[in-house]
């Protein structure tokens, strides 16, 4: 009714077990090693809220990533006093660019197509050893990161041996990481350490959470800017210097018969 204060909802421990999408024994053993707060009790039922919902949710994350218990108990004892909601938003916000782009299933006829090329299983071997690719069947294949496989396509449909196309991946992600470590280290040590030091505001948050979004942006826009003139001055030396060559051997005097 209009006037009356919301009342949050609350869940026995059977509720909570399923929309966290574990068992019961587990969210028991998580509030015995104090990783979650005691419930509300009422005789001898504890209800729970959505904050020990997310709660549980961040735990679930944190190992879904590959985290220890220990790891997670020394985490979240960090920083007690941080919405649990929060940080799920800002671990949500850092998958988000890999989330955007949905695996693919192809046709090895298909992907074969797109470069110009045979089918070749030496090739679907060499895209899965870098976790591009994996194999479906003799006959599907599942791009997994599609828009790479895609562009590396089109470099080989343009003549490019697609051997040469493969081996340049390791070599952009290696320089790529550097870079993005690089940005990552400015935010992390010039915007996100001050708000750690300042006990993670409430108020702040939406501040944090909108500038590690338009992080990716703003540093996608500058290395493809900074990559197209290094790419420009790479062509005019390397083509430049072939045309160069092809000029004084055939000039107007005709081919060179100078003497070696």
């Amino acid at each position: 009714m209009p006037g009356e204060s919301a009342v949050p909802e609350e869940f026995t421990v059977d509720e909570l077990a399923a929309r966290a999408g574990m068992t019961v024994r587990n969210v028991r053993a998580y509030a015995s090693r104090g990783l979650i707060d005691a419930p509300r009790l009422e005789g001898r039922t504890g209800y729970y809220t959505f904050e020990h919902l997310q709660r549980l949710q961040l735990i679930r994350e944190y190992i879904d990533r590959g985290y220890t218990l220990s790891a997670v108990e020394r985490t979240m004892s960090h920083s007690p006093g941080t919405s649990a909601g929060h940080t799920l938003d800002l671990l949500r916000l850092l998958d988000e660019p890999s989330r955007h782009v949905e695996p693919e299933v192809m046709s090895r006829d298909a992907l074969a197509a797109l470069a110009g090329v045979p089918r070749d299983d030496a090739l679907i071997v060499a895209l899965g050893e870098f976790n591009l690719v994996e194999w479906l069947d003799d006959e599907k294949v599942r791009l997994l990161q599609p828009t790479v496989v895609r562009a590396g396509a089109a470099a080989a449909a343009l003549g490019l041996d697609p051997k040469t196309v493969i081996s340049l991946y390791p070599l952009l992600s290696s320089n790529l990481r550097e870079i993005a470590d690089a940005f990552v280290s400015g935010v992390a040590s010039e915007i996100f350490q001050p708000f750690v030091d300042a006990g993670m505001p409430e108020d702040d948050w939406p501040r944090i959470l909108e500038t590690i979004e338009s992080l990716l942006p703003v540093a996608s826009q500058v290395t493809l800017s900074i990559f197209r003139s290094q790419l420009g001055e790479a062509i005019d030396g390397e083509i430049g210097q072939q045309l160069r060559d092809t000029a004084a051997v055939d000039g107007p005097g005709g081919p060179s018969t100078a003497n070696p």
